[in-house]
């Protein structure tokens, strides 16, 4: 665990333990249930993990923030940002039922009560949330789409307005058009020294 800890010191032993064993269950359940490529899992902590927990190194939210993962395939960015934040409610959802499965096992093998997993589309959900989180699951104003109506009007005082966090590589220039609000866009070099992050980015915005 010495690449989490080299970027996050203020992780406990605990949380540190958990992101131990997350490769341990994800080999198993992978052999079973394919939702990482094979091929990636050589790379998991560096192209699934620290790519997940870039959010961290931008927000940590608030306490009680309730955060909506769409498109969260086997757990990602959902699950390593609940073994990061603990104090925080996680909703992750995908139309594959298989994956949810996964999730689930995932989230109970650690223990993870924060975590809330289910088997839909985004765009049939009635709650609202303080925020959205999802990792290159389509263009930005398809997604937009998805998740109208879904995020939370106002935050607490202080805390990171409403916003969607959206991981994605490469040019976005031609994405960042209405009904796509850019916030901030962060190349997430910044933040690691991996190579597998020279292009990629951090875009925060409102819909």
């Amino acid at each position: 665990m010495e690449l989490i800890r080299s970027y996050f010191e203020h992780f406990s032993e605990e949380q540190l333990a958990k992101f131990s064993a997350l490769k341990p269950l994800y080999e198993y359940w992978n052999a079973r249930i394919n939702v990482i490529s094979r091929k990636d899992m050589e790379n998991f902590y560096v192209h699934h993990v620290l790519h997940s927990l870039a959010i961290v190194r931008f927000t940590s939210f608030f306490s009680g923030a309730k955060v909506l993962d769409v498109g969260t395939g086997g757990g990602f960015p959902g699950i390593p940002l609940a073994i990061a934040l603990p104090e925080v409610e996680f909703h992750l959802v995908d139309s594959i039922g298989k994956k949810i499965k996964v999730v689930r096992a995932v989230a109970e093998a650690l223990q993870l009560t924060n975590v809330m997993a289910s088997q839909t589309r985004a765009e049939t959900l009635k709650q609202q949330y303080n925020y959205v989180v999802s990792r290159a699951v389509t263009r930005l104003p398809i997604f937009s789409s998805w998740i109208k109506g879904k995020l939370e009007k106002n935050n607490p005082k202080g805390a990171l307005p409403p916003a969607v966090l959206y991981l994605k590589g490469g040019d976005l220039e031609d994405e960042l058009v209405p009904p796509v609000q850019p916030i901030e866009i962060v190349s997430l070099h910044s933040y690691f020294r991996e190579a597998f992050f020279e292009t990629k980015k951090l875009v925060v915005f409102r819909v």
